[in-house]
């Protein structure tokens, strides 16, 4: 990072920021604190991963309806910021609520989740769409898999501030139920998102955008609904866009369910949380890596490499019947997890005008978001309808298959023009 200026680094402190709420609440703690609460109330381990599932879903169909509308809005000039402020604050403030609700009411603690989910994604959007106003072209896929690979290592700080407090509560060395300890884990989260977020705040800025003028919102509906309209025009970005739609999902969806399925296979909680972290670790340089072979051998062979992984990834999840399995499920997803997302977000980048780019992200979002409601509701029904989560995982190989063979279709990048995505 001693290459990079002020504002490259502000922008890459905010993965680091928000990758605690990724990693505590959508991954670990949550999850199982989740599953521990509904095991109370009488749920089955398989019942409680299928409500996870469509939780999961609905927040992800919230986001993908207000996404394009969002970012069409945020291109005029000095909106940017504050959609991005409005939906990190947002978050923060529902991940704090997510500890003041009591044991047994599991209904609260999914709307608290609901609304945390739907800030963390709004609040992507705009940051997404702010790397073209803190970077050039040509460092896109640097800064991008940067972002990635120190959001991984800066998540596993508070992560494992509360590992520990779990492990020293199941030692019985502190005095505290496993209740409030995942609480203090939600707080812990909140204050570490809410910290390293000022950088953002603080340094970056809109750049590129649209002159402001009367009547924003009418407009931009109308801009929405004629890019909209227009859209299969614009022929580089439709292929991404829809090849994204499918294989994002796939790597989201395993995000999300993983903890979920660790725990059906009855593997413990706390081998569980070191064996997540351990993928964090894992993660970090393979980011980093993936960002080094994109300048070498593009970002895209690379992202169609981080593909194939998955597809096995899916095929080997079917057959885990051990906690060994699972640490190396963990590792293989480790090892791809960031670069795809990372260079997924800087070739888009590189696809779409800079003036415009809050409105084609917004796109970025909706693609990715809707078809995120397909993987966790496709999980939870398999797993629902068969009552094995083998089955359910396996299910999502469909979701990589299909990305892969429309993102053959992609051009190289030295090919791609500008001139099909200009209003």
């Amino acid at each position: 990072m001693n290459k990079m200026n002020k504002l490259e680094k502000s922008w890459i402190l905010y993965d680091w920021a928000n990758s605690a709420y990724t990693l505590t609440v959508v991954s670990t703690i949550l999850p199982l604190f989740f599953k521990m609460i509904l095991t109370d109330a009488g749920k089955t381990q398989s019942m409680s991963t299928a409500y996870w599932g469509y939780i999961n879903s609905l927040a992800t169909f919230i986001i993908a309806i207000i996404a394009p509308i969002l970012g069409t809005m945020a291109d005029y000039r000095g909106y940017k910021k504050i959609f991005f402020v409005s939906f990190v604050s947002l978050g923060i403030f529902a991940t704090l609520g997510l500890s003041f609700v009591t044991t047994g009411l599991w209904p609260i603690l999914l709307i608290f989740y609901l609304i945390s989910s739907v800030g963390f994604a709004g609040s992507n959007i705009f940051y997404d769409a702010f790397l073209t106003d803190v970077t050039t072209k040509d460092k896109m896929d640097k800064v991008s898999t940067y972002g990635f690979a120190l959001g991984y290592i800066g998540s596993t700080i508070p992560f494992i501030i509360s590992l520990t407090i779990v492990i020293l509560s199941q030692m019985e060395i502190i005095s505290m139920s496993m209740s409030l300890v995942f609480k203090i884990s939600f707080i812990i989260t909140a204050l570490w998102w809410g910290v390293f977020s000022l950088p953002m705040i603080k340094n970056v800025k809109q750049v590129y955008g649209i002159k402001r003028e009367n009547k924003v919102m009418k407009k931009s509906f109308i801009r929405l609904y004629n890019t909209f309209r227009n859209i299969t025009k614009h022929k580089q970005v439709f292929i991404f866009l829809v090849a994204y739609f499918f294989y994002i999902d796939g790597v989201s969806t395993i995000i999300k369910m993983a903890t979920s399925y660790g725990a059906d296979l009855g593997i413990g909680m706390t081998t569980l949380l070191i064996v997540l972290l351990v993928t964090q670790f894992v993660a970090f340089p393979f980011a980093i890596i993936y960002g080094k072979l994109a300048e070498r051998f593009t970002a895209r062979k690379m992202i169609m490499f981080g593909i194939i992984v998955y597809i096995f990834i899916c095929i080997y999840a079917y057959f885990l019947d051990s906690a060994f399995d699972f640490w190396i499920l963990a590792i293989l997803v480790g090892t791809s997890q960031g670069g795809i997302q990372g260079l997924s977000r800087s070739y888009f980048g590189k696809l779409v005008p800079k003036e415009n780019s809050s409105e084609f992200f917004g796109f970025y979002n909706i693609f990715g978001k809707f078809a995120a409601i397909m993987g966790p509701l496709l999980v939870g029904g398999v797993t629902h309808i068969t009552g094995q989560t083998n089955y359910g995982v396996f299910s999502i190989i469909v979701l990589f298959v299909i990305g892969l063979l429309i993102f053959l279709k992609t051009p190289v990048e030295k090919e791609i023009s500008k001139t099909n995505v200009k209003n």
